[in-house]
């Protein structure tokens, strides 16, 4: 019986799994140690290191299979929740965790169908949210979109993502404003 195959094996990869699931959800990316998801699922440290070599790719797969808090639920007005939103995303990004995480699916999505096919749903969940929230914007009169709604993910968010990995810099509020300011032309009482 392979690893793959043997019970044992595929009981204690959930139990990992899950373990750093919970970790991620609890205390954020810096939580999904080697150590501490050993503790919580109640394995040896060894197990963990046997399944996932490494850190990274055990964060990568516990973050592509827990409910993606942003950009969900939108308030009116559209304008002070996109701020917000885009808040959490940039403090996201200033984790070294996080940015290590989103620059490895990225690279990994190159040669990985599997994990291009997870950056993908990423990238879908992201457009698809904030581009319903403009369309509802549009429709109540509190923007008028200069540019397609599904394109505001990459005006809004890749800036972030670029300042983040690039630049290795924090997103600083004037960087958020101006992605905001540039989705279109915002109704004056906003």
């Amino acid at each position: 019986m392979t690893g793959e195959t043997d019970p044992r094996f595929l009981r204690s990869r959930e139990a990992i799994l899950n373990a750093a699931r919970e970790l991620l959800l609890e205390s954020g990316p810096t939580a999904v140690t080697h150590a501490q998801v050993a503790e919580r699922a109640g394995v040896g440290r060894a197990t963990v290191y046997r399944h996932w070599p490494q850190a990274e790719p055990l964060l990568v797969e516990a973050m592509a299979t827990v409910p993606m808090p942003f950009l969900d639920k939108p308030t009116a007005p559209i304008k002070e929740w996109l701020r917000r939103e885009l808040t959490a995303i940039a403090r996201q990004l200033d984790l070294d965790d996080v940015r290590a995480v989103s620059t490895t699916l990225a690279n990994t999505a190159l040669w990985d169908r599997t994990m291009d096919a997870r950056r993908a749903q990423f990238a879908r969940v992201l457009t698809d949210r904030l581009a319903a929230a403009l369309d509802d914007a549009q429709a109540r009169g509190e923007i008028a979109l200069g540019l397609t709604s599904r394109n505001a993910a990459a005006m809004t968010i890749g800036p972030m993502y670029y300042r983040s990995t690039i630049e290795r810099a924090p997103t600083d509020p004037d960087l958020i404003e101006a992605a905001i300011n540039a989705l279109g032309t915002w109704a004056t009482d906003q």
